[in-house]
């Protein structure tokens, strides 16, 4: 089954009202011997800043252990920034008080990787999704009971009635994740972070997940941001792609002009690493780089890509952090290659 590309992607970001801003984060995990002194730091997430657009979707991409995670749960609000602000229609979150982060977490929907480990296991389908309604002191019973029709018919998980008083071991994984959705949506959130919705179910099942969510970001004017290291099924979904590589962005890019033309040495590596639907090449060998990704305690000075690029400027990438350039219009790559 195939997807059809988005009908209306937007190329003209910079003149829509900016929703959420990350700004220099810094995100530093303490590494303590015998639970006392501190011995180092994990960074996680190091130097990251974008700006997010109401009612667009994006991409962060990179493989595992690459900070994406860390950044999305510092923009859930479940990590304190060691350094750095995450603006949120113009409030700061990341040292905000309880009673902002609670309006926050209203604002902010989080869709998760595995959804059967996302729904407690002894609450029935009702339950689930009226939970997020009491929090937010909807004290109305009719009225909580009218959000959870909708919101189920939304994602199709009808007829209503033959879910409600159902429990996750009853549904299978497609309606496990359809409810992990609507609990997402329930309060109608301007944003919405997705850690890997698809990755855990299988092949059709992703189809109809990705369409599900692309026709709710279109019908509500949200803003996602995508949380993969697939990028085979971002160009369904997503305005524009962000590259991770250990902690850092190496590479910004509206989504077609990345898959035209990739800049990053890192980037080029996660295409090679796509999987290929065209099964003639399914026993094909791929080029990668050599090596794994640095230990982010004591990452290697320079470019933190360089000890396994083949492409390495002698004397230059091993010693200096590149910046950002912008070799063509939204295209930004911290390489070496692209200086002007």
């Amino acid at each position: 089954m195939v997807i059809e590309a988005p009908s209306r992607l937007r190329t003209e970001t910079d003149q829509r009202e900016i929703l959420l801003s990350i700004r220099n984060l810094h995100v530093w995990y303490e590494l303590r011997r015998f639970g006392f002194g501190i011995v180092g730091y994990v960074r996680a997430v190091d130097k990251v800043s974008f700006d997010l657009h109401r009612g667009e979707a994006i991409a962060v991409v990179g493989e595992s252990g690459c900070g994406k995670s860390t950044l999305m749960k510092t923009i859930l609000g479940l990590v304190k920034p060691r350094e750095g602000n995450v603006i949120f229609e113009g409030k700061e979150i990341a040292n905000a008080d309880s009673a902002t982060l609670k309006w926050y977490r209203s604002q902010v929907g989080y869709i998760q990787q595995d959804p059967y480990g996302a729904l407690p296991p002894f609450m029935s389908v009702r339950r689930i999704l009226e939970e997020p309604l009491i929090i937010a002191a909807i004290r109305n019973g009719k009225e909580r009971l009218e959000r959870i029709h909708r919101v189920m018919e939304e994602v199709k998980l009808y007829p209503v009635e033959d879910f409600l008083g159902k429990f996750p071991h009853m549904l299978s994984g497609g309606q496990q994740q359809r409810v992990v959705i609507a609990r997402a949506m329930i309060l109608n959130p301007k944003l919405i972070v997705a850690d890997e919705p698809v990755s855990m179910l299988d092949a059709s099942v992703r189809v109809e997940i990705l369409k599900l969510l692309r026709g709710l970001q279109e019908s509500h004017n949200l803003s996602f941001i995508y949380i993969t290291h697939d990028l085979s099924t971002v160009k369904y979904f997503s305005e524009r792609i962000f590259v991770m590589y250990a902690g850092k962005l190496v590479e910004q890019s509206p989504i077609g002009e990345l898959l035209k033309n990739p800049l990053h040495p890192y980037t080029h590596a996660l295409l090679s690493a796509t999987s290929d639907p065209d099964a003639r090449n399914a026993l094909s060998f791929r080029e990668v780089p050599p090596g794994e990704p640095p230990s982010l305690v004591k990452p290697p000075p320079g470019c933190r890509f360089h000890p396994r690029c083949a492409q390495m400027i002698q004397g230059l990438c091993e010693i200096e952090e590149p910046p950002e350039f912008t070799p063509a219009a939204d295209h930004r790559v911290a390489c070496w290659l692209h200086k002007p």
